[in-house]
């Protein structure tokens, strides 16, 4: 083959027909970026010299990772996600655009419709002898005024660092709740401490990322949707202080501002008025939501979710 052979006409015709580029039809904005990937992938597989065992390797890499579910996984393990949030934030601060919590990824996990509850409410089944944790905060706007009848929309895993709903053990939206902030902004609820996780051993994430010479592990965190009617939908998660993976998350999730720490409770009288055994572990966080420029702001963005 020859070393040049992408920068031949010949070649650029085939891709050209093969991406649709000379015929009417199908989406234009589609087609140019796919023949871009072509273009992109046959220079990869040219200037690498990669063999049709390699190539046949990686194609069915690909059914497997389809097989398993991992797609989503791969994508913020190769930091594919994390590159979403640092555009956005690029695209912001150019537009000048400052202040209010910081994002970071929504990872694969998430399910739509959880139960919605006013001000506080319960997110474990009781049967987990994980940690009791009171998670509680405040939202506000711009301005640090309390935002009334948002939706902080929570999920976090177990101490398995399992998910329901991925995980059969677990009944139906078990640590998973939507609480509506009251008049001051503030929510609360009564959880477990989650376990940070890894991916799974056997899986082709894990696989791949052997061959980088990665581990696949997230520290502990809690994620969040907040939102508010006339403000921009936030994306975050919260990672836990202390944890050891806390600066070595393998999804590139972990921000400064986005630390939380955990807070071992005593008072038998907080514990009291919260309805909480003693000791307990409380977790204070707060977020800042921005003003709307646009509808489209107001929503979380579209991608397929289960039960949505």
């Amino acid at each position: 083959m020859s070393e040049n052979i992408i920068h031949t006409e010949a070649f650029k015709d085939f891709i050209a027909v093969s991406c649709g580029i000379n015929v009417v039809g199908g989406d234009a904005r589609f087609k140019a970026i796919i023949n871009r990937m072509m273009f992109d992938l046959c220079g990869l597989i040219e200037e690498f010299a990669i063999s049709d065992e390699e190539f046949w390797r990686a194609v069915n890499y690909l059914n497997v990772l389809g097989e398993r579910k991992e797609v989503a996984l791969l994508a913020a393990g190769l930091g594919l996600e994390h590159f979403l949030d640092m555009r956005a934030d690029a695209s912001e601060a150019a537009a000048g655009h400052t202040g209010g919590t910081p994002r970071t990824i929504e990872g694969p996990l998430y399910v739509a419709n959880a139960p919605l509850s006013q001000r506080q409410a319960r997110m474990d089944d009781g049967k987990d002898p994980g940690e009791p944790l009171w998670l509680c905060g405040q939202v506000t706007d711009q301005h640090d005024r309390p935002l009334a009848g948002a939706i902080v929309d929570i999920w976090h895993a177990n101490t398995h660092g399992c998910y329901s709903f991925f995980d059969p053990s677990q009944p139906p939206y078990n640590l998973r709740r939507r609480i509506e902030t009251a008049e001051d902004g503030r929510y609360a609820a009564r959880s477990i401490l989650p376990s940070g996780y890894g991916c799974p051993l056997d899986g082709p994430t894990q696989a791949l990322l052997n061959h980088l010479g990665r581990h696949g592990n997230r520290p502990a965190h809690i994620h969040f949707f907040v939102s508010a009617p006339g403000h921009r939908h936030l994306t975050t998660q919260i990672n836990l202080n202390g944890d050891e993976w806390l600066w070595d998350d393998f999804a590139f999730a972990t921000r400064e501002e986005l630390i939380a720490d955990p807070v071992n409770v005593t008072d038998r009288h907080i514990a009291r008025e919260r309805d909480m055994p003693v000791p307990h572990t409380e977790i204070s966080f707060d977020f800042k939501l921005l003003p709307a420029e646009s509808e489209r702001e107001i929503e979380k963005i579209k991608r397929a979710r289960m039960l949505e």
